[in-house]
């Protein structure tokens, strides 16, 4: 049986959409209710970050409850970097309990990048170890081998940089045994190279055992795409696309060449075999996201 809209879409073979919310440094649920109202009529669901970038938010599972009050399917992120097994089992029992559909299980960013680098970073499990925990809750047993009777109904999900995998495919083979049934990709803006690492998911069969969802971005500005192209690790982006966003002449010139150009990669993506649906990532920007999607054909109107 399945759990959500996302699960449904993706299991029917039509092509997914997935965004990101981030909660506020606050306690200010209006800030999560005002972003799920912007995102619920264009997407299947939308992610609930988990203190992104090592900065200190809203937990991710008092916003999904928020998302789910205001009929926005919540994908609950849930980092290991920040909790032990015993913490992790209990947030993922409290998802179960509030009916929130999806789980992301994610290492989480290193604590040195964000607003308390003198926290110090727990990591009693991996990526692979924490979805192989919240899979194995699903299926009714705690990580002891203990029974865990009623089981959430939790859709397990992960997410994957096919720009720095040397592993040859193996890295996302682990994730799909530990119990990964959708990805979520790093930004795309090389459609060539990430449609070569596609070819090594296809050649192991890991796209009939996984939903593969592409990463997109849309830029504001030539700064954005340059720090980017500089800074961000794992993110390959063409110089080419920081030249066409740096002939912007005005700001709001700027985003609608973002949002041209995020429209073309799903355009292309959508070409490529095996990919199940993207997910947009529009930064503290969620108004692009429904702008995108038009663009690109893809606007629900719902």
């Amino acid at each position: 049986m399945t759990t959500g809209r996302l699960e449904r879409a993706l299991a029917e073979g039509r092509f997914a959409i997935t965004a990101e919310l981030g909660p506020p440094k606050s306690a200010d649920a209006e800030v999560v209710r005002r972003k799920a109202r912007e995102l619920r009529p264009h997407v299947d669901a939308a992610n609930i970050t988990d203190n992104q970038t090592a900065v200190a938010r809203m937990s991710s599972l008092a916003g999904a409850a928020i998302m789910l009050s205001e009929g926005l399917e919540p994908v609950m992120q849930v980092v290991s970097r920040d909790r032990n097994r015993l913490a992790l089992t209990s947030e993922l029992l409290g998802a179960g309990a509030l009916k929130v559909p999806n789980v992301m299980c994610l290492g989480g960013d290193p604590v040195h990048v964000g607003n308390h680098p003198e926290a110090k970073s727990v990591h009693d499990l991996d990526a692979v170890g924490l979805i192989r925990l919240a899979a194995g809750l699903v299926e009714g047993r705690f990580s002891n081998g203990e029974p865990c009777d009623p089981a959430p109904r939790l859709f397990v999900g992960s997410g994957e940089n096919p720009f720095n995998d040397t592993s040859g495919g193996e890295r996302l083979a682990a994730k799909v045994r530990a119990g990964a049934r959708f990805i979520q990709t790093q930004a795309i803006f090389d459609v060539e190279a990430f449609g070569a690492w596609m070819s090594v998911v296809r050649s192991h069969g890991l796209h009939e055992k996984v939903a593969i969802l592409a990463g997109i971005v849309p830029l504001k500005s030539a700064r954005m795409a340059g720090y980017m192209r500089e800074k961000v690790p794992g993110v390959v982006l063409p110089l080419e696309v920081v030249e066409r966003m740096g002939k912007a002449d005005t700001k709001e010139a700027a985003r609608l060449v973002g949002i041209e150009i995020a429209a073309e990669l799903i355009e292309q993506l959508r070409e490529i075999r095996g990919i199940g649906g993207i997910h947009v990532m529009a930064v503290e920007w969620e108004e692009a996201v429904g702008q995108v999607l038009e663009a690109a054909n893809l606007g629900r109107g719902r």
